[in-house]
């Protein structure tokens, strides 16, 4: 089985080195990964220059784009004759939970993939502020969860338009065989922008912030997390507002 692995971290990023390593004993694994760190690139496409796609070595190539262009220069052309069976986008160093998943470039190559037909997964290592992403060991349970998720979807299939969100929390407690299906979860976040003078004397803004979660019940990815137990979301890629088309057709525009 052909596996199409690709992320937002870039091609170097250690979660996607120890994704590579683990699931190339099971299956034929390609990566088409960007060239650089494109975190919170969400579902943008380069549309303004053209893209360079960079071999590093046999099935491993490195895009100047974003997620969203490596997965399309992968299925359009590097990997135009020989498809893919399934799509895996990850392991990101870092959760990918509640309304991030809409600025992740992680969660958007899953969204791209689905959208052309291809069953996707997004994977995240979710860990917190002082977690240790350079740790591989910290991948392994993270890429063994993967491979189930491979072959449960290559057995039973998703419906169409629908992918999954993964995240696997950090620790020695974490048992692959613990898990939860779960909703987005929600959080907000407190001084979003910091604004400061250049030595220069030029104004400049830095988007940051400090995040609230302020939905986390058990059913939720957060929830599930805080509990040490692996997070998996299904996620559609049609957002229409079906429960609001009712009402929407009684407005006189």
């Amino acid at each position: 089985m052909r596996i199409l692995l690709t992320n937002d971290d870039g091609y170097f990023a250690p979660g996607l080195v120890a994704l590579r390593k683990y699931l190339s004993k099971y299956f034929k694994v390609v990566v088409v990964a960007p060239d650089r760190d494109r975190s919170g690139a969400s579902h943008s496409l380069t549309v303004t220059r053209p893209l360079r796609v960079d071999k590093i070595e046999k099935d491993y190539y490195a895009v100047d784009g974003t997620p969203t262009d490596a997965v399309m220069i992968a299925l359009y052309c590097l990997l135009k004759q020989k498809k893919p069976d399934i799509i895996v986008s990850g392991i990101n160093s870092g959760a990918n939970m509640g309304e991030d998943v809409t600025y992740s470039g992680t969660v958007a190559a899953a969204i791209e993939s689905t959208l052309l037909g291809f069953p996707s997964i997004a994977v995240s290592l979710a860990g917190n502020e002082s977690a240790n992403y350079l740790d591989l060991k910290e991948y392994s349970k993270a890429s063994q969860f993967t491979r189930k998720a491979i072959n449960l979807i290559v057995r039973k299939g998703l419906p169409d338009g629908v992918f999954l969100n993964i995240n696997v929390p950090m620790g020695k407690n974490v048992d692959t065989r613990k898990y939860r299906i779960t909703q987005l979860g929600k959080r907000v976040y407190d001084d979003v922008i910091t604004e400061k003078i250049d030595p220069r004397g030029e104004r400049y803004y830095w988007i940051a912030g400090r995040a609230r979660v302020t939905g986390k019940g058990p059913d939720t990815d957060f929830g599930a997390v805080e509990r040490k137990l692996i997070s998996v979301t299904p996620l559609a890629v049609d957002t229409a507002a079906r429960d609001f088309v009712k009402e929407l057709k009684t407005w006189n525009f």
